[in-house]
C-alpha cells in the first residue's frame, strides 16, 4: 500500500476555484485500478492551504496513474495554479484499526 500526502499554496481567495477545477481529476483518479483514495481538500485553519491525500494499493497502481497523468493532455483549463507545493509517498507495510 502507498499512502500520497501532499500541501498546496494557492493565492488568497482562489481556494475555491483551486479545488473546483480538481474535482474531474478526482472522480476519474478514484476510477483507476488500485486507487482506494484520492482528494483534494480544504486545510480549515489556513485559507491558502489545500491537502491532498491518496491512497493506492500498490507502487505500480500509482505509478501507471503518474504514467497516464503524464501522457494524457491537460484535461482541465486550470485558471488557479499553486504558488508551491509539497508531496510525500509512504510505503506501508501494515496497517491496524486505531484503538
Amino acid at each position: 500500500m502507498v499512502i500520497v500526502g501532499g500541501t498546496f499554496e494557492v493565492q488568497g481567495r482562489s481556494r475555491e476555484q483551486f479545488l473546483a477545477e480538481r474535482l474531474d481529476l478526482m472522480r476519474r483518479s478514484r476510477a483507476e485500478h488500485g486507487c482506494l483514495e484520492y482528494t483534494f481538500s480544504a486545510d480549515p485553519l489556513n485559507p491558502s492551504r489545500v491537502l491532498l491525500f491518496e491512497i493506492w494499493a500498490s507502487r505500480e497502481d500509482l505509478d501507471a496513474h503518474l504514467a497516464a497523468g503524464r501522457a494524457a493532455p491537460a484535461l482541465t483549463t486550470a485558471s488557479v495554479t499553486a504558488i508551491s507545493s509539497a508531496i510525500t509517498t509512504y510505503e506501508v507495510a501494515e496497517t491496524a484499526p486505531l484503538g
